[in-house]
């Protein structure tokens, strides 16, 4: 009987092993076959005699037949680091109340909040930068109109922080409370240890964090449709209208002709988005295979 129990314990394990490795290379096969798809439309673009600026070009002009992507990619690197300057130190600081100073029963209504935070529409934090954010930067500023690159990095910043928030106090109450009992033994009080033992020593997992929400605000698209003014030349701050990579495609996709220029354009950009993203997150991922190591 006990036999007959452990061989059918077995085979229910090689089941679920057999089922787990299917959905793994499911994954990675479907991961593949996107990145096909853009890499086969994209070359396809830039093996066209009008691609030539794409790399070179500054400005993004399908009407005139000018694809340069320079004005796209500087809009998004620049909405999504103004995000991160936003997101990276207050996610930080409430990871580390969350996990070192809260009570327990606050501890989980943050925890959360955090979560919920997650499952905002996008379609609804771009309705608050036109109606809310957009209007009080006008006014704060004395500028005419508020959608520009500023409105969108705090809606982007707003939409990566659970990102930053949850990873960050992973990494924090992964610490090992030798660290802090040793810290405490010298005489260091609770502020010394939290800025100088915890997080120092979570840093990987914290920089994890950090590079994991500015992949999020790189893929942002309805947001940066919606609030930042779609406007796509070269900005010189802040508060100039920019258009994303993302907003570009969300666009312009639906109108385009199919397997024209245009068209291949498009699938190019998404060729670059899709790279950049990978870099980002293979450094993420990095960083938080150190942090294991490091805590474990």
């Amino acid at each position: 009987m006990r036999q007959e129990s452990i061989r059918r314990r077995e085979r229910w394990d090689q089941g679920l092993g057999f089922v787990f490795r299917c959905t793994g290379l499911l994954t990675i096969t479907a991961l593949g076959a996107i990145l096909y798809m853009l890499l086969s439309h994209g070359l396809r673009f830039l093996m066209q005699e009008n691609a030539g600026g794409f790399f070179t070009a500054w400005s993004w002009c399908p009407d005139e037949h000018t694809y340069g992507v320079w004005p796209l990619l500087i809009s998004t690197f620049l909405v999504s680091f103004g995000a991160l300057l936003i997101a990276a130190p207050l996610g930080i600081l409430c990871a580390a109340y969350i996990a070192e100073l809260a009570p327990p029963g606050l501890k989980n209504i943050l925890k959360s909040i955090t979560e919920l935070l997650a499952a905002v529409p996008s379609v609804a934090i771009g309705f608050l930068g036109i109606v809310v954010v957009g209007p009080l930067i006008a006014g704060w500023l004395g500028i005419p109109d508020g959608l520009n690159a500023l409105n969108g990095s705090i809606l982007l910043a707003f939409m990566a922080l659970p990102t930053v928030i949850s990873i960050s106090e992973d990494a924090l109450r992964a610490v090992p409370s030798a660290h802090k009992e040793a810290s405490y033994a010298l005489g260091a009080d609770r502020w010394d240890t939290l800025f100088k033992v915890t997080i120092p020593a979570s840093s990987p997992g914290i920089i994890a964090a950090v590079m994991l929400g500015f992949g999020r605000a790189l893929g942002e698209t309805m947001t940066v449709l919606m609030a930042t003014g779609n406007t796509s030349a070269i900005p010189s701050g802040f508060l100039d209208p920019v258009r994303t990579i993302t907003a570009t495609i969300a666009i312009e996709m639906g109108e385009v002709p199919f397997r024209s220029t245009h068209y291949y354009a498009l699938f190019a950009l998404a060729t670059l988005l899709f790279l950049i993203s990978i870099v980002v997150n293979l450094v993420g991922e990095f960083f938080a295979q150190r942090s294991r190591k490091f805590l474990s």
